[in-house]
């Protein structure tokens, strides 16, 4: 294994504290228990956006904790939940006075941390609500979910719910625009390389040389099938056929086209899947208005990409181009 770590023991630590310096314009971090926040929190006013789960995924999700966006995150070790502890900090330091909503990814640990620590929370007065994302359409279920998985449209629900909140919306309006954007969103992945943890040393899996895995979670987990290496486009509309066909988009749908790298994937690799990509849905009478392409939902050093698109209105286009400034997105200021 050749990593820039130290000891695998401090690897989140030490990655949040670089974070932090990096971006103190943006966020503050606390390290007991360890969660991170926007640098002006708790906005007065405003409903608070909670967001967080295992570490291995940045940017997601301190990398999205800014203006526009997430209000707080809550890295827990790689791949693995965090405890309900920092959650509760977490909540409590972003309370402005209008509510929280916690943004989960449909992972067994995230869902059952979240609800306990949202639970002690509430007990305390403050109103909290929940929204669950499964976005993944490659499998039902998991080793870690009842259910679809939570995967790279979590983006998409964070930046547009911030949007609604930075607007002012109420905590339930902004529960309804995120709960809107799960509706209308779908993803599936592709590995080319495994990954490997800090903690295990090794890959979480085995590939051949000249195999893929189609549908792959962003834990490693497996996938809907594993198959010889085809071209780019062969694979592309393998991920969009599934993706398509689940709402299903039909022609005459405007929709965002998020292309995201899962760790591993050069930007060249990344724009050559966008190409095909966007020329399948058009084919199909589907209008690609909103794009976003690169390293946003990753799995440490994996080898791979994945698609989602979200089916768009004028609501959420106009939430989408809301302003954000946070380390991993930025613009309209």
């Amino acid at each position: 294994m050749k990593k820039l770590i130290n000891d695998p023991k401090n690897v989140v630590n030490e990655a949040v504290a670089g974070f932090a310096a990096a971006h103190a314009d943006l966020v503050r971090v606390e390290f007991d228990p360890v969660f991170v926040v926007r640098a002006d929190a708790p906005v007065s006013g405003k409903v608070g956006l909670v967001s967080g789960g295992g570490s291995g995924h940045e940017p997601l999700h301190a990398g999205f904790v800014g203006l526009g966006m997430l209000d707080a995150a809550v890295p827990g070790a790689v791949f693995t939940s965090p405890t309900p502890d920092p959650i509760l900090a977490a909540t409590k330091a972003v309370d402005g006075g209008a509510g929280v909503l916690h943004i989960v990814k449909n992972y067994t640990g995230d869902v059952l941390n979240f609800e306990t620590a949202a639970d002690l929370v509430s007990a305390d007065g403050l109103e909290v609500r929940s929204v669950v994302i499964d976005d993944d359409v490659a499998v039902k279920n998991s080793l870690y979910t009842a259910g679809r998985r939570g995967v790279a449209g979590t983006v998409l629900v964070e930046k547009i719910a911030g949007a609604a909140a930075e607007r002012g919306d109420t905590l339930d309006a902004v529960a309804a625009v995120a709960e809107k954007v799960i509706a209308n969103v779908r993803s599936m992945g592709v590995a080319l390389t495994p990954c490997v943890v800090p903690h295990a040393g090794e890959p979480s899996f085995t590939l051949a040389d000249d195999e893929i895995e189609i549908g792959i979670g962003i834990h490693g987990e497996p996938g809907r099938e594993r198959i010889k290496l085809e071209p780019a486009d062969a694979i592309v509309d393998r991920l969009l056929a599934s993706i398509v066909e689940d709402i299903p988009f039909v022609a005459g749908d405007t929709v965002l086209l998020f292309v995201n790298g899962m760790g591993g994937t050069p930007q060249i690799e990344l724009y050559i899947v966008y190409r095909r990509a966007a020329e399948v849905l058009a084919a199909q009478g589907i209008e690609v208005t909103r794009s976003l392409v690169g390293n946003f939902t990753t799995s440490l050093e994996m080898q791979g990409v994945s698609l989602s698109v979200l089916k768009l209105d004028h609501e959420l286009t106009a939430l989408w181009d809301a302003p954000v400034q946070t380390a991993a997105l930025r613009w309209g200021r």
